[in-house]
This record gives structure tokens, C-alpha cells and sequence, in this order.
């Protein structure tokens, strides 16, 4: 196969979408270099060299001596899985010469995020927090209040992401919520034991999937990128407990039942 300097610039711009997409939609980095490479190989590149770091990524295809290099900026646009599994779906097609060059941009353009309906969300929420609680030994008045506490902590979490608010004042002012709400139960003896509603009501905040990532980017040599990712969900659960104390501290509820 031979390219001209056009066709090799056209395929780094399809491999470094393709892993912007992936990075932003929560890949880890492994799967975002080698997805990316696989891409750029298939369109006909001899070697497909990149770095990954936290917020970006920068790629160079290379073709008979010649070098084209480009970077994109990595916004974070939230956990979706399945934004990774269609650029996979895609590299799958393209690697069995199912599409070509011009087909691959146009279904990367063409890649929207699917989102369930925010109130069945709140909904799912709210049972599986309660449902922690039920777990811990609470009883059905204790049930009740986790169910509300943390369908109204993912209600106000919803809209402040809607509005762009900062990640850390998002989970901090939603863990205050919960706690609060929660802490009513307490305060006027709801249950048999209402203290696990606090502690079950805060559970949709815990950062795991960036945990997750952090970790395996570590595991596989993607250091840098690993202890980013380990910082931000750090960050996001220091948000967490500022908000719990916070709300402690005013409601007078002086902690979780161990």
C-alpha cells in the first residue's frame, strides 16, 4: 500500500479521534494505545507511535520515513461504555476490511452517547442504596430513608453536572444532602437502627470505576497516567467526607453505626 502525505494525515486524524474518544468516555489507557495503533495500522500506517497522559493524547503515524504528528485535548465527557464498545466495533470492522477510511470518520462523527432517562436512574439509585442497607441489618424504616436520602443526593448531582459545576463541589454538596436527609432518621429515631442509612445513603459517590482505572493504568506502565486518575478519585473522596462532616457537624449527628 502506498500513501501520499494527504492519506497518511487523514489516517492520524481518524486513529487520534478514535482515542479521544476512548479517553474520554473512560477507557483505560492500554485499551486507548492499542486501539489507536490498530486503527492507524489497518489504514495503512507502518508504525503508529503515541503518549497518553491524563487530559491528552498525542500521536504520530510514520510511513516510509515520513513522520505526521498530532494532538488532541481529552475533556472529560463521563463514564460511557458504550462509546468504548462502538470505537471498538468500528476498529473490529475496519481490521476486517469491512469499511474504509472515509466510512471509519464518518461513523466516529456519527458516535453519540447513550444516556438512560435520568429519572430511572434516580430510581435505580435509590433501591440500590437502600438495598446496601438492608444488607447492613436495617429494617424497612431505615430502607425508606436511604431510598430517599440518595435519590435526592443523585437528583442534585444530576443538575449541578448538567451545569458544569466543578466534579469536587458536586460531590461534596451531594454527600451533604444525603447525610442530611439521612440524619433526620436519626434525629427522630426512624428505625431500629438509622445510623446505616448514612452510610448506605452516600455509597452512589464512591469513586470506583476511576479507582479501577487508576490502578490498571499503574499495573500496565502508564504511571503517570495511573497516579492522575489515583489524585482525581482521591480528590473526589476527600469531597466525599467534607460533606459528611460537614453535615455531621450540623446536624449534631455524631457518626455511622459499626
Amino acid at each position: 500500500m502506498s500513501l501520499n502525505q494527504d492519506a497518511q494525515t487523514e489516517l492520524t486524524r481518524i486513529a487520534v479521534t478514535a482515542g479521544q474518544i476512548l479517553h474520554q468516555h473512560g477507557a483505560e489507557s492500554r485499551l486507548v494505545e492499542q486501539t489507536t495503533q490498530r486503527i492507524g495500522l489497518a489504514l495503512g500506517a507502518q508504525s503508529i507511535e503515541l503518549s497518553v497522559s491524563s487530559d491528552a493524547i498525542v500521536i504520530t503515524s510514520l510511513f516510509e520515513g515520513n513522520c505526521i504528528t498530532t494532538t488532541r485535548r481529552c475533556y472529560d465527557r463521563g463514564i460511557n461504555m458504550q462509546m468504548v464498545c462502538d470505537v471498538l466495533r468500528i476498529c473490529v470492522m475496519l481490521e476486517k476490511r469491512l469499511l474504509d477510511a472515509t466510512q471509519v470518520k464518518e461513523r466516529l462523527a456519527r458516535l453519540t452517547p447513550f444516556k438512560y432517562n435520568r429519572w430511572l436512574v434516580v430510581l435505580m439509585i435509590g433501591f440500590s442504596c437502600s438495598s446496601f442497607s438492608h444488607f447492613f441489618g436495617g429494617d424497612w424504616p431505615v430502607y425508606i430513608t436511604t431510598f430517599f436520602a440518595s435519590s435526592a443526593a443523585m437528583i442534585l448531582r444530576q443538575e449541578l453536572a448538567h451545569r458544569h459545576h466543578n466534579p469536587f463541589v458536586n460531590f461534596s454538596l451531594a454527600a451533604f444532602l444525603a447525610t442530611s436527609i439521612a440524619s433526620l432518621g436519626v434525629l427522630f429515631e426512624f428505625g431500629d437502627k438509622p445510623q446505616i442509612a448514612m452510610a448506605a445513603s452516600v455509597l452512589l459517590l464512591v469513586p470506583g470505576f476511576p479507582l479501577i482505572n487508576a490502578v490498571s493504568d499503574m499495573l500496565k506502565g502508564h504511571i503517570s497516567t495511573g497516579i492522575a486518575r489515583w489524585v482525581f478519585a482521591t480528590l473526589l473522596t476527600i469531597s466525599v467526607s467534607i460533606g459528611i462532616v460537614a453535615s455531621m457537624a450540623l446536624t449534631g449527628v455524631s457518626g455511622w453505626i459499626h
